[in-house]
């Protein structure tokens, strides 16, 4: 594996010399004639609004965690996990090999004044030697190879070494623009808004000179080859960015009091040549020791990269990844996949257009940009323990340069804003096909949600209290028979599907063990598997007891999880077996010591049946359950899974006062406090000497779900006998109501 031996130097170097490179050479002019110096000053701004958030966001999370091979691609992958992480990383990729063919190609720029030089000198020259001096390719494809050849060879040693000498031959460039004289078309007075008359457009013209400013980052991909890359690289890339838009400013000025707006928007010319001190030869000179060694650090960055994303086994061929990861030399050069790099800047010289290429990768930048702040500002919300960077940005600026980059994106070019994030949605969709392993976009967000559901529950905690005008369930069912029965299990996950909210425990006997804790886990698993496959919102935990009793009282404690108490309990027996019939009805008062609602249900073979039918059974002397059980039903029929379902109720009065009951009824109906319809309704004239349990089962035989409610004085003195005698009717429920409920 490499040696680490690179100090913070290497990292500022290699930042400020592909800041102040190709575009401030060939393009910055081009700036202030198309937009003039206010123009450029603005687009150095707001450059840098996305840069500088961008540069203390990579220098925070630097200083949080390791930083090694793969740079800005190892912060991403670590922190959004390997799915996202090299999806995004895929596209960085792409964006550093495209960025040598940009500096190839600015490379050969340097060349142009000689051979244009050398075609007027040399009228007679050879066709095909005339054709070769009138290609930028005639220059940059060899230019290429010698790097390669350089780096293969020699590695990222010599690439860090050569920074000094390229870092000296800028600074000698600049010191001569800035003594030389203004051209002889220069404007008289300082006009900040003279430009062109047929100017481009802000963005454009944004779009083309932002790659300037992507330079901060370009020493982070040397994070593998730092001795201590938490250090260098916040000192070292914000320190870049900072000297970088000084110097911006100044050229920008410079610029436009030394030339005329149409000497700055020549893009065929370097207009600084014109300007600086013994420019003829210094500026050209500059401009290739600033292009060649930005091409040098990005042949050096994106090979990393790539290895990097094949170390992780993103890619699905496994042979691909063990290839791509090789590396040579006790500094593990990345030689495969400096081969793949350079097959790429083959194919974008060949294209040429550098203002074309500029605007690509300007958009890939911005999506790598964008996203490391946005894993800063997540990183500030999750407020994750293990989350302590020694350097500290803030959350505001990490939150703006996120939406500024994805903005400025669809600013600068919507076509290619859309192409860049579809391009990264394909490989999101490839890579977590073939690595369903690793961690997806699923969990990215799981500090931020665990964040706002903690400060949820908290204001509604603190909130006002709904009161029973507004009721609404948030049920808790206990049941010892998960795997066996599932009528509570679906009953609830109905009744939570929008209108309420669920927990289910699973209870099992016995104390707490190592044992029995695993096996509760197990347990656990498998119901959350059964939510997920049923497309449920309940939420689920197990419960180890020794005792039924014991189960009950702590589960009635139990805070609410949607952050609103608790306030109805939900058992269930079976009606063939009723063998915990006994302990449900023995903690019925426990339950009622909290002002809990209870609902009991008794489940049948049939099941549910067609999940159409829902009867409710009221009763003369069982005011206060009628409500709350016509709401269960009406709340039951909210789910997909009873969407052709209907309520059909039957009220059974004593026969010299049905017709008072009638009315009544019929009054609710028309106020809208009951959500049926009066042909929905029958009502029963019953006779004293006739039991009530026969109607009922004579009349809900058929019924997919029978509501019947039960009072506590009742049950008192019956017992279990009340649940009894229902054995050829459906799934029941019995609904004991602490308070009639009001429906609205």
């Amino acid at each position: 594996m490499s040696q680490s031996k690179f100090g913070t130097a290497p990292v500022f170097f290699t930042a400020i010399s592909t800041i102040l490179g190709a575009v401030m050479f060939l393009r910055f002019g081009y700036a202030v004639g198309h937009v003039g110096l206010l123009g450029t000053i603005a687009i150095v701004l707001i450059g840098h609004m996305v840069t500088i958030p961008t540069a203390m966001a990579i220098a925070e999370i630097a200083t949080n965690q390791k930083v090694e091979g793969g740079g800005e691609y190892y912060i991403m992958s670590r922190s959004f996990g390997l799915v996202i992480g090299s999806s995004i990383g895929i596209a960085l990729y792409l964006s550093q090999a495209i960025s040598v063919a940009f500096y190839v190609i600015a490379f050969a720029e340097a060349f142009t004044s000689l051979f244009d030089y050398i075609l007027q000198t040399y009228p007679e020259l050879p066709d095909a030697v005339v054709w070769l001096l009138q290609k930028k390719q005639t220059v940059s494809i060899p230019a290429l190879f010698i790097l390669t050849g350089i780096v293969l060879t020699k590695g990222a040693d010599l690439g860090v070494k050569a920074l000094y000498a390229v870092v000296f031959i800028l600074v000698v460039s600049l010191i001569a623009f800035f003594l030389g004289s203004p051209t002889i078309e220069a404007p008289l007075a300082l006009d900040v808004n003279n430009t062109v008359v047929n100017k481009n457009g802000f963005f454009l013209v944004f779009a083309i000179i932002f790659p300037a400013f992507t330079g901060m980052t370009a020493g982070v991909g040397l994070s593998g080859d730092l001795e201590n890359p938490s250090r260098s690289i916040p000192l070292g890339t914000l320190s870049a960015t900072i000297v970088g838009m000084v110097i911006y400013f100044f050229i920008a000025y410079k610029l436009a009091v030394s030339a005329s707006p149409e000497q700055l928007a020549n893009t065929n010319g370097l207009v600084m040549a014109d300007i600086a001190l013994q420019g003829w030869w210094l500026i050209p000179l500059g401009l290739a020791a600033a292009t060649i060694s930005s091409a040098l650090g990005s042949l050096m960055v994106a090979p990393r990269t790539l290895q990097a994303i094949a170390r992780d086994d993103i890619f699905p061929s496994n042979n691909f990844n063990v290839w791509l990861s090789k590396g040579q030399g006790k500094n593990d050069e990345p030689f495969n996949a400096s081969i793949i790099t350079i097959g790429i800047a083959i194919v974008f010289i060949l294209m040429g257009g550098l203002d074309i290429v500029a605007e690509i990768i300007s958009m890939f930048f911005m999506v790598t940009y964008g996203t490391l702040c946005l894993i800063s500002f997540l990183q500030h919300f999750s407020a994750d323990p293990s989350y302590r960077p020694t350097f500290k940005s803030k959350w505001y600026l990490s939150l703006f340069g996120a939406i500024a980059c994805f903005s400025l994106m669809f600013f600068m070019n919507p076509v290619y804003a859309l192409a860049s994030l579809a391009f990264m949605v394909f490989f999101y969709i490839i890579v977590s096909r073939y690595n369903p392993d690793k961690r997806n976009l699923a969990v990215i967000f799981q500090g931020v949600i665990f964040q706002i559901s903690r400060r949820l529950q908290v204001f509604l905690q603190k909130a006002e209290k709904e009161q029973t005008s507004s009721w609404r369930p948030s049920i808790v069912c206990i049941s010892e028979n998960s795997f066996d029965r599932l009528a509570a299990f679906d009953l609830l996950r109905w009744m939570s599907h929008r209108y309420g909210f669920g927990t289910y425990i699973h209870r099992m006997d016995g104390y707490l063990s190592k044992e029995t804790n695993q096996a509760a886990r197990e347990a656990k698993n498998r119901l959350i598997k059964m939510a997920e496959n049923s497309d449920s919102n309940i939420y689920i935990d197990t419960l180890i007891s020794p005792s039924y009793t014991s189960a009950i009282a702590q589960v009635i404690q139990l805070p609410g999880i949607s952050g609103t108490d608790n306030n109805l309990l939900m058992a269930e027996f079976s009606k063939q077996k009723e063998e915990n019939l006994d302990q449900v009805i023995d903690n019925f008062n426990l339950v009622r010591s909290v002002n809990f609602d209870t609902i009991l249900l008794g489940s049948s073979e049939r099941g549910y049946g067609f999940k159409q039918s829902i009867h409710v059974w009221l009763t003369a002397s069982d005011y206060q359950n009628a409500n709350l059980m016509i709401l269960l039903a009406y709340i039951l029929l909210g789910h997909d899974d009873w969407q052709k379902g209907y309520i059909k109720i039957y009220a059974i009065y004593p026969e010299e006062t049905c017709s008072e009951e009638r009315e009544k009824l019929f009054q609710l109906i028309k106020a809208g406090q009951l959500p049926i319809s009066q042909n929905n309704i029958q009502i029963i004239p019953h006779k004293t000497t006739i039991d009530i349990r026969s109607i009922i089962n004579e009349k809900s035989q058929d019924a997919d779900l029978t509501i019947i409610g039960f009072r506590s004085e009742v049950l008192k003195r019956e017992g279990k006998a009340l649940f009894e005698g229902y054995e050829t009717i459906g799934n029941t429920v019995f609904v004991n109501s602490i308070q009639e409920k009001v429906i609205k």
